[in-house]
């Protein structure tokens, strides 16, 4: 089964929560099982550039089920997944996208962060992630 409403909601809200204990603006995105967009946030003055690779992260992170910057290390110029970036509409392969997994270790959707450093965007997914998990 994919991620609720409610579940993505609460991902949501905890990536929220992050950003602001951080002091960052984001762009938050929860994908279903189906890479569906489900719920999003835009805080308030976050980038706009940042909307649709917030997307593409949860996109990404789905599509593959694995962190996006893990895909990242494997599309470097000589590595097994070199260009894989300009398939399936552009993915994006740097840090900040991950997939969510219910209680049983089951791939039930994903998140995508986007709006400040690839390691803050990596820190707000993952407290987005782990309030479906927990």
């Amino acid at each position: 089964m994919g991620i609720t409403l409610a579940q993505a909601q609460a991902a949501i809200q905890a990536a929220h929560q992050k950003s602001l204990a951080m002091g960052v603006k984001m762009n938050i995105a929860i994908v279903d099982a189906g890479a569906n967009l489900v719920a999003f946030a835009r805080m308030d003055d976050a980038w706009l550039g940042s909307l649709d690779i917030s997307i593409k992260k949860a996109k990404t992170a789905r599509f593959f089920d694995m962190p996006t910057g893990a895909i990242g290390g494997l599309s470097q110029p000589g590595g097994p997944l070199y260009n894989i970036e300009h398939s399936n509409g552009g993915l994006i392969t740097f840090p900040g996208g991950l997939p969510i997994k219910d209680g049983s270790g089951m791939v039930i959707g994903a998140i995508g962060v986007s709006g400040s450093t690839v390691e803050d965007d990596h820190a707000v997914a993952e407290a987005g992630a782990q309030a479906v998990k927990g």
